[in-house]
């Protein structure tokens, strides 16, 4: 598939795709939708990818929704948005949180509507100190959608879960790593470098541990201590099968950098 609106690349073990549609803030329609979805369709059966790095293009990571969209577009008989969330966003943001391989966004500029939750939606999120995260569903009558009422209160708490969500004001980078929402804040001019750093130590770890270790993490926020300690035991299992885990013991014993393949 040939992406217009996308930039979508595999290099040396990073998949890369960056939102491309600068005019409007990288906000979404439908074509750009279809092309998102082919795009993490293809990390997702790629066996050479070791880490996704999300960001976009231009002066804003994304403003959510392009509301000139005829698909969410205000008119008579008013559009459902339920269609709208079920066919691309509820799909998107799945698959994105449940990819097994570590996935970063960095965000710079404006972060908006859906543009504020996707990448709450990535394990690790490099923000530019002029990034901005807008939870701008209430200021048009609508709800926080993406996985917002989800992510949000797990990583913020309720009380500022309900601050964000029902005031809509901009939430700084500062904060929002003050706040636990993100995992760093970078000058602006240093953010692509630093979300590449990241990205190529993940394309040289221990990928099936770190795939295991995202699995772990994820039951956990419903399994009982039971539970949980039952599946560290089947999932450590499974690590000490590896490769890696081969590769990591030996390269302890003999004092050399490990050279994982990610198997």
């Amino acid at each position: 598939m040939a992406f217009e609106h996308i930039l979508f690349s595999v290099e040396e073990g990073i998949a890369r795709i960056s939102l491309n549609r600068p005019e409007t803030l990288n906000s979404f329609h439908e074509a750009m939708h279809l092309e998102m979805h082919q795009a993490l369709e293809q990390v997702s059966q790629d066996s050479s990818v070791r880490v996704l790095l999300l960001s976009g293009e231009g002066r804003g990571f994304c403003a959510g929704q392009d509301l000139s969209d005829p698909l969410v577009k205000p008119a008579d008989p008013m559009p459902d948005l339920a269609p709208v969330i079920e066919r691309f966003y509820n799909p998107m943001l799945e698959k994105l949180s449940n990819l097994p391989m570590p996935t970063i966004c960095a965000v710079n500029g404006i972060a908006a509507g859906a543009g504020a939750n996707i990448p709450l939606a990535c394990d690790f999120v490099i923000a530019a100190r002029s990034a901005k995260f807008i939870q701008a569903f209430c200021k048009i009558g609508l709800i926080p959608d993406s996985g917002g009422t989800w992510f949000l209160p797990r990583l913020v708490g309720m009380a500022r879960a309900k601050q964000l969500a029902m005031l809509g004001e901009p939430l700084s980078a500062e904060k929002a790593l003050e706040w636990g929402m993100i995992y760093s804040v970078v000058d602006d001019e240093e953010l692509q470098a630093e979300a590449t750093k990241l990205a190529t130590h993940f394309a040289n770890q221990p990928t099936l541990g770190l795939a295991l270790t995202k699995q772990a993490l994820a039951a956990s926020q419903t399994n009982d201590l039971s539970a949980q300690l039952e599946l560290e035991k089947q999932l450590q299992s499974q690590a000490g099968a590896s490769a890696d885990y081969r590769e990591g013991v030996m390269a302890f014993i003999e004092k050399r950098p490990a050279q994982f393949s990610g198997k």
